[in-house]
Order: C-alpha cells, then structure tokens, then sequence
C-alpha cells in the first residue's frame, strides 16, 4: 500500500495539548511542512513565544530556543547573527506579539531580520482565560469587555500585517486562514514562501494566520470556525501584503 499522507519529517511525534478546535495544530503542521519543503530542517532553528504555543518547543524536531514573552524576534535576531546560515523562524500568538512584542516585531522587521514569523491571530488572550487582546474585534466579548469592544474606552484592533508591510526592511507580509481547507492550502502556500524568502537572503518575512479560539470564544469548533469566516476575515483582510522584488537581497 501505499503512503499519500505522513507526519512531516519536522512535526514530532507528540500529542498536542491544544484545546479541542482550536487550529494551533493544523499550524504547526503547515509550518513543520515547509521546512521539509523547503529542504532545510538539518539548520533550522525555531523560537517558542509564551501563550498557548509556549510548548511549541516540543513539536518542532529540530533546535528551539524559549524566548520570555514577547522577545523571541529578538532572540532570534541574535541566532541569525551568531549563525547566519541557520533559517530561523519565530512562532508567536498576539498576545505575545501585538502586545508585549510590539517593539521587537516592529524593529526586527524594519532592521531587515533575514528571519521568518509565525504569528497566530486568534484576536483573544487564550492561555490566560480569554482577556481582550490588542487584535479582539470591536464588539467582540472577552473576559475583559464583557460588553464588547468599544473604540471609546479600548481602541481600535491592531493590524500588523499592514502595519509592517510599510517598513522598507519587510520583504514577505501576508495574511491567511484555516477556516476551510481551501484556506489551509493556501495558508500553506504562503508559510513555504516565507521560509523560501529567508533563504533568498530577501529580508524579513511574516505569515499571520488567522486561528480559533473555540474555548475562549464560548462556541462549538465548527461555530467557531464559521466565526472567524464571517467575522474576522472582514476585519482581517486575507492576501499578501508585500512581496520581495525579483533579485531583492539583504544580505
């Protein structure tokens, strides 16, 4: 018989912990099935963030380092420094990210970190029970606003992917899905250019993919995944941001 569908060489075999819908899971794999895509698992050294990913370090099956929340762009610049024929990628969520992170995510990208970022948008606070995050939906209910997220007392959304896509060091931004499996396909389509990206020497690269938070949104995964369809794509427009020029380098 024959194999059509395997755990990727760079997945480890280990169970998830995740919650039961949440897209952490379908993540790690796209993520795990662009560096044997892309042939580079042998020098490929990945930095876990803190929040629900905070273990990522254990599904990845090559070198991880933990970073203190928030900084793993800056850890990761200092590998690429130290070893920089290494690929290196970041996987963060957006409390991590977008909030504590903002800084290093900001100047990593506008230094031009030949690295590559994995930034899960869930728009909540998962691993500390659903407070609002600076990517939560006006309207939307959290912990934190009850009533919904209102411009008034709260602010708008955070857009990073838009936001790093005007820094002249970012090369690679883009914004995907994993609603459907159209969406994964295409997901993984651009997971695999980021990493191609960095080994091109072109610059900085970010994926922000668009994730569920069944638990925290208080809804059936399958609800939670129409959820996200019908109401954080809208706010989160899917598409590439920016993408490098032909014989772009950062060397």
């Amino acid at each position: 018989m024959t194999t059509v569908f395997k755990r990727p060489r760079a997945l480890s075999d280990t169970p998830f912990h995740y919650c039961p819908g949440c897209t952490h899971g379908i993540i790690h794999r796209l993520t795990a099935e662009a560096i044997d895509e892309t042939g580079v698992l042998d020098r490929t050294v990945g930095v876990a963030s803190v929040g629900c990913s905070v273990f990522s370090y254990k599904y990845f099956d090559c070198d991880m380092q933990q970073a203190a929340h928030g900084r793993a762009p800056a850890v990761a610049t200092g590998i690429k420094r130290v070893l920089p024929d290494t690929i290196v990628f970041t996987y963060q969520g957006d409390g991590d990210l977008a909030s504590i992170g903002t800084a290093e995510i900001v100047h990593a990208a506008a230094r031009a970190e030949n690295i590559t970022v994995i930034f899960v948008n869930n728009a909540i606070y998962g691993m500390t029970s659903g407070q609002m995050a600076p990517t939560t939906l006006l309207g939307q209910k959290t912990a934190t606003s009850p009533t919904g997220r209102c411009v008034e007392a709260n602010g708008y959304p955070i857009q990073i992917s838009e936001m790093l896509a005007t820094l002249a060091g970012s090369a690679y931004i883009a914004r995907v899905s994993t609603h459907n499996a159209k969406h994964v396909l295409q997901a993984r389509r651009a997971v695999i250019k980021a990493f191609d990206v960095q080994q091109k020497k072109q610059g900085f690269s970010l994926v922000e993919v668009l994730s569920t938070c069944p638990v925290n949104w208080g809804m059936a995964p399958r609800e939670a995944l129409r959820w996200m369809e019908d109401h954080m794509i809208p706010a989160y427009p899917l598409g590439e941001f920016c993408a490098p020029k032909e014989g772009q380098t950062h060397a």
